[in-house]
């Protein structure tokens, strides 16, 4: 590949982006003459820019990606896919899950992956409420919300404040699609050449492998960027969100990909259908 290519990037200031993309945009890998000018975001801007096309090279949530993929494919390289990490149902009282069409249900997004897994588990379940995510226990525990979708610390937190746990959607997923949870993804734009494409997945690849090079030491791109984070919880953000899938998705990851875009196509929940390929 000759010539200059210059290329926007987006990602977010967590730990484990940080560790993904540190040797890709400091120049600490070849990276075939092409100049990353990247940004970062929350996930939730950075979804909000796939959606409109913003930015030639993303990270997303896969909930976004249903229905950005006509646009972006995905990259071999540089997916979170969980395994025991899943959103719980959580409740004040007992309750049938029988009955949960008529659930009052507090989610933290209609556009997250707990709000899928739930949607995909249980698509009649439409009284939903967005709160923010920490705010989801109290508000059930004041009986506003019958039950409430919890994530992050959450799923360690719920019993100690006297709630329980109705359904693991994480268990339910991984039980159905026999595969890890499809979290969040790196993408690039279709309209450039799938050489090119390809050339940035290698690039993104060979920066991975430099950080896991010099783990467990967190260079100051990673440090500075996750401001207050103590580092012994930056390394445990990037050991459960940074894995062999993120390595390459291999045959085990694109399957749980594909399962999910199958899934989410049965539910009707893809607003332009199949894509014809997920990847490039």
């Amino acid at each position: 590949m000759t010539g200059k290519q210059h290329l926007t990037l987006g990602f977010s200031p967590c730990p484990n982006d940080t560790f993904i993309f540190d040797a890709m945009v400091n120049g600490l890998v070849d990276t075939h003459g092409i100049t990353f000018n990247y940004v970062m975001e929350d996930v939730a801007t950075l979804n909000a820019w796939a959606e409109k096309g913003k930015l030639d090279i993303t990270k997303l949530s896969y909930s976004t990606f249903l229905n950005t993929a006509h646009e972006y494919a995905l990259l071999h390289s540089g997916s979170a896919l969980g395994e025991g990490v899943g959103p719980l149902l959580i409740s004040k009282k007992e309750l049938n899950l029988a009955d949960i069409n008529n659930f009052r249900i507090a989610i933290p997004g209609f556009n997250t992956t707990a709000n899928l897994l739930l949607t995909l588990a249980f698509p009649e379940a439409k009284n939903k409420t967005e709160r923010i995510f920490s705010d989801i226990e109290g508000a059930v525990l004041n009986d506003r919300f019958d039950a409430g979708l919890v994530i992050h610390e959450g799923r360690f937190t719920y019993q100690a404040k006297g709630l329980r746990k109705l359904i693991d959607l994480g268990d339910w997923w991984e039980q159905t699609a026999k595969a890890a949870i499809p979290l969040g993804g790196i993408v690039m734009r279709r309209n450039f050449d799938p050489a090119l494409i390809a050339v940035v997945d290698g690039i993104l690849k060979e920066s991975l492998a430099y950080s896991w090079k010099r783990h467990p030491e967190l260079s100051p791109f990673i440090t500075e960027n996750a401001q207050e984070m103590e580092e012994s919880v930056m390394r445990q953000h990037i050991g459960l969100y940074v894995n062999d899938y993120t390595t390459d998705l291999g045959v085990k990851g694109r399957n749980a990909i594909q399962t999910l875009f199958e899934k989410a196509n049965n539910a009707g929940l893809l607003k332009t259908g199949m894509p014809e390929n997920i990847f490039y």
